[in-house]
């Protein structure tokens, strides 16, 4: 997915029925290249936002790490706790994202979610599934000049060599988004601005 189509995307989500939790979602999805069982297995205690911070429980042999928030993020988590809190979660519901019915996310929600606002955003033609949330956020972080080793931590280092390293794999229209960025950089910030000051 292009810049363009990753802002056309998260713009929808502000228009579902849980808005808040909805575009939480797709940019911590898209920000730290998260699997669909990584999402919802990120705990309450896994989030900071005095540190403005993420502990992201990786899967399938990767490692987990600690991210920093940046380019809004910690806004929209706050956003979304306090409507958590309105929802008064049982207290051994320790997740960071439920349902309506005050329960651990499931996987098959978020697949209809990010559907959903797919159509809305009137990218129903790509198909969109939550994965490729998770190939965006690796493209964008090659196309800023990010070096592929640095991301190991995102993915794992074999299929980002396999996937990433060849330029005709990096979709149209990314680097247009770069904002000039040239070099290698790291990839605990993710964008120049470095961590969110909001």
């Amino acid at each position: 997915m292009t810049a363009s189509e990753i802002e056309k995307l998260l713009a929808a989500a502000k228009s579902t029925r849980n808005p808040e939790r909805d575009y939480a979602i797709l940019h911590l999805m898209f920000r730290h290249g998260l699997r669909v069982s990584e999402l919802c297995s990120i705990k309450l205690s896994d989030i900071s936002l005095e540190l403005r911070e993420l502990h992201v429980p990786r899967l399938k042999g990767s490692d987990s790490s600690t991210h920093p928030f940046h380019n809004g993020e910690t806004s929209a988590v706050a956003a979304w706790l306090a409507e958590r809190a309105k929802l008064s979660p049982p207290a051994n519901c320790d997740t960071l994202f439920i349902s309506e019915r005050r329960k651990p996310l499931s996987r098959v929600t978020v697949w209809v979610m990010v559907r959903e606002v797919a159509r809305v955003a009137g990218l129903e033609h790509l198909a969109i599934h939550p994965h490729m949330l998770r190939h965006s956020c690796g493209y964008s972080l090659v196309n800023r000049g990010i070096d592929i080793r640095s991301i190991q931590g995102y993915w794992d280092i074999a299929r980002l060599r396999a996937r990433l390293a060849t330029p005709r794999l990096i979709p149209e229209g990314s680097r247009n988004s770069s904002n000039g960025a040239t070099g290698q950089r790291n990839v605990s910030t993710g964008t120049d601005a470095g961590k969110d000051a909001a």
